[in-house]
């Protein structure tokens, strides 16, 4: 009875992160749906396993969202931290974002000023590059530095300024735009170079894929929930 007297840190934190990743992986999931029309013939049987398996995923977490509210109903009047929940807590936050982390990737540098480059990079070719990227099974993509996360948006803002999660992310002078992505080293190169690599210098722009170990940063914004409530627990 005294060990159940503890309180376990971060209740409130861990319930809103685990149905914040629920809900964007959700969305993440249809996004995926959208971008197979986007995908070469050669790759379908590829995505579909990919997207198959992101639903499964979706099941399993919500199997563990809800071990996890039944523990935290538990935690609410006790003392202390519990070693196996702050383990779970680390793994939501990496799968949301809200974590850096590093690990083995690659990194893709996109420079779109050849004077044989008509148009520069734009919002819906950088939608689909990410979009490769997941499908080739990265963990963490970000680019320019933003981390690419459920609910990222990508917009154009005027007639040349791109925002990522509402922050400006075009070049500076003397540097492309780069894609940092972890995961499966030879699965991401190959996705790239035979699909968006190949496009983006069939338009004249200079493009570099690098195997590299990365760190990629924690997503800085923040996941609120307007409309959507967790269900009622059965029988409450």
């Amino acid at each position: 009875m005294q060990r159940w007297k503890r309180t376990l840190a971060l209740p409130v934190t861990m319930v809103a992160i685990a149905l914040g990743f629920l809900i964007a992986l959700q969305a993440q999931t249809q996004k995926n749906v959208s971008a197979a029309e986007q995908i070469s013939e050669q790759r379908m049987s590829q995505m579909k396993a990919v997207l198959v398996n992101s639903q499964e995923q979706n099941a399993l977490l919500q199997e563990r969202h809800k071990d996890l509210s039944e523990k935290l109903d538990l935690a609410r009047n006790q003392v202390g931290t519990d070693p196996q929940l702050l383990v779970h807590l680390k793994q939501l936050k990496m799968l949301d974002g809200t974590q850096e982390v590093e690990g083995p990737g690659i990194l893709v540098s996109i420079d779109d000023r050849n004077k044989k480059v008509t148009f520069p990079l734009y919002t819906d070719e950088i939608l689909r590059m990410i979009n490769t990227l997941k499908l080739a099974g990265a963990e963490a993509i970000s680019i320019n530095g933003q981390r690419i996360v459920g609910s990222t948006d990508i917009v154009l803002s005027g007639s040349s300024t791109i925002l990522v999660n509402k922050v400006p992310i075009n070049r500076t002078e003397g540097n492309p735009y780069e894609f940092s992505a972890i995961g499966d080293q030879e699965t991401l190169l190959d996705y790239v170079s035979q699909l968006d690599g190949k496009t983006l210098k069939d338009k004249g722009m200079t493009v570099s894929i690098v195997r590299k170990t990365l760190r990629i940063p924690s997503y800085k914004g923040s996941y609120s929930f307007k409309e959507a409530k967790p269900l009622a627990e059965s029988g409450a």
